[in-house]
């Protein structure tokens, strides 16, 4: 990969010229029929966390097969190093950081995505797809905050961002309401139980995990991470909730339930082209997996769940091959954000690390714009077209949007998802460069053009103790180059300062573009 930014561009110059952001190559369009596409979004899944990344102490078989037969990506990245803010860019094309209601949403948050933009679902939607939405959404429901009716129907919701069809967590698994929403109503009601939620106080009468250790029979929170308050399942959450009877999930079952529902959708729409959301739990905390992956893994509870994610994965493609279907289905496999180890609860994932690094050879993880916060797993599988290898293409969620639009033939419109680009031929093999260059946001900024990092100054903390994680915050400007120094050990903003200059006037520059009115 040649330096993308730096050569061809003058350092003095403006980096945003017509001849230094590049044109991407063009995808044959009539080589291309519309296939089935699946995004499968794993949960705080780590860069390392996978053996076709190099784990050696967990074998993930199925992820395996998925990259052994399509393209595994090594410099991929999610916008943001937490859930929220990265699922938001995914879907919309727009820098989650351009606003300031972005951040990681409580359970009755509002919807941030609103009915007036446009979305990766509304795309394939106008392209005459059947769309769906299935698992850990995290993108809030209804109008505003707390003003949800969880016990009728919740608007707006996902059918007004084009999903013709969804069953979702409102937020994720450790975040009231612990409930399945299907298609804005919550699944398996129960009138004997009406729900309440709030993130402002207790219920009288109900107990809080910090007053009740007695009660929580399957997960204990760690001191001070605040995963004390509602109990539900035996597990107490963040935030507050009363009521809910029979509609409660259960922990142990939510990658069933995930799994049944994706193989369903794919069964009943085998005969028509459809664009499948699959957003999975299983690696986020609270981490309880089914009995039948319990202690398979040798790393405790968070190893388990690995186990978990890739046995839904291993569904979902047996469900394809049932169907006729697996050849034209389009299969993109990633993770929200880096991955972190202890988040919440006493599930024993430090004590039983081992030897296992779900951050690679990277530095940082979740909450951090060093490396292993935002270089996410990255497998584009689709048999009829992809040519199975490895591939070093700079890659960023924030292209989704623009290269399904011209995967399918669609146009995103004027004012739309304007962050993102068309790297459709990138994603099939074709372009082994990607982008030119990719910005990034924990707190604070990244700037890079797959070769150099540039990290801006901020003031907030450098290290999260509780989670045991390197933020990559500091006072300084920071550069690496991740070519020879990819654990972002060796500073070289003193040595390069015009590499410094330049990297800083490229992300001034996209800062300065503000957000667009839709």
């Amino acid at each position: 990969m040649k330096t993308k930014v730096l050569l061809g561009c003058s350092l003095g110059g403006s980096l945003l010229a017509a001849g230094c952001a590049g044109t991407p190559k063009t995808a044959d369009a009539e080589m291309l029929q519309k296939p089935n596409v699946i995004f499968i979004v794993a949960d705080d899944l780590g860069y390392g966390d996978m053996s076709c990344y190099g784990a050696k102490a967990i074998s993930t078989p199925h992820v395996d097969s998925l990259a052994a037969n399509g393209l595994r990506f090594t410099d991929a990245h999610s916008v943001a190093a937490t859930s929220t803010p990265s699922r938001y860019s995914l879907f919309s094309g727009h820098y989650s950081w351009r606003r300031n209601d972005t951040g990681i949403a409580t359970g009755d948050a509002g919807m941030i995505i609103r009915p007036e933009q446009r979305t990766v679902a509304d795309v394939f939607k106008a392209a005459g797809y059947a769309t769906g939405a299935i698992g850990k959404w995290h993108l809030g429901m209804g109008d505003k905050a707390g003003t949800q009716d969880w016990n009728g129907t919740i608007t707006p919701g996902p059918q007004d961002i084009g999903f013709d069809y969804s069953y979702l967590m409102a937020a994720t698994g450790d975040r009231v309401p612990c409930v399945w929403i299907e298609n804005q109503q919550v699944a398996n009601y129960d009138e004997n139980a009406p729900i309440y939620v709030s993130y402002k106080e207790p219920f009288p009468g109900e107990p809080l995990g910090k007053d009740h250790p007695e009660l929580l029979t399957k997960l204990k929170p760690t001191p001070k991470h605040g995963h004390n308050q509602a109990i539900v399942n035996g597990i107490s959450r963040i935030g507050y909730m009363k009521g809910g009877g029979k509609a409660l999930w259960q922990d142990e079952h939510i990658a069933d339930t995930i799994a049944a529902k994706a193989v369903q959708f794919i069964e009943q729409h085998k005969d028509s082209a459809f664009f499948l959301y699959v957003g999975t739990n299983d690696i986020h905390v609270p981490r309880y997996p089914h009995p039948r992956f319990v202690g398979k893994s040798g790393r405790g509870y968070r190893g388990d769940a690995i186990l978990q994610f890739d046995w839904t994965v291993g569904e979902i493609m047996k469900a394809l091959r049932q169907q006729g279907i697996a050849d034209n289905t389009m299969i993109v496999l990633t993770s929200d954000n880096g991955p972190v180890v202890n988040d919440g609860y006493l599930d024993q994932a430090v004590e039983l690390l081992g030897n296992h690094r779900p951050w690679g050879e990277l530095r940082g993880g979740k909450y951090s714009i060093f490396e292993a916060g935002t270089r996410v797993p990255f497998i584009v599988s689709w048999p009829a077209k992809v040519t199975p290898g490895v591939s070093d293409a700079l890659v960023s969620h924030i292209d989704l949007f623009a290269s399904m639009a011209g995967l399918v033939g669609e146009k995103p419109g004027e004012g739309v998802a304007v962050d993102s680009r068309n790297q459709l031929p990138a994603l099939l093999g074709e372009d082994k460069e990607g982008r030119d260059y990719i910005v990034e946001v924990a707190q604070a900024f990244s700037v890079s053009d797959g070769e150099w990092k540039y990290i801006a100054p901020c003031k907030r903390t450098p290290y999260y103790a509780i989670t045991r994680t390197e933020t990559g915050n500091s006072k300084e400007e920071q550069l690496y180059n991740l070519r020879e120094d990819l654990g972002e050990k060796n500073n070289l903003a003193a040595k390069y300062p015009k590499i410094v200059e330049a990297m800083k006037e490229l992300l001034e520059q996209e800062k300065a573009k503000g957000f667009p009115e839709r």
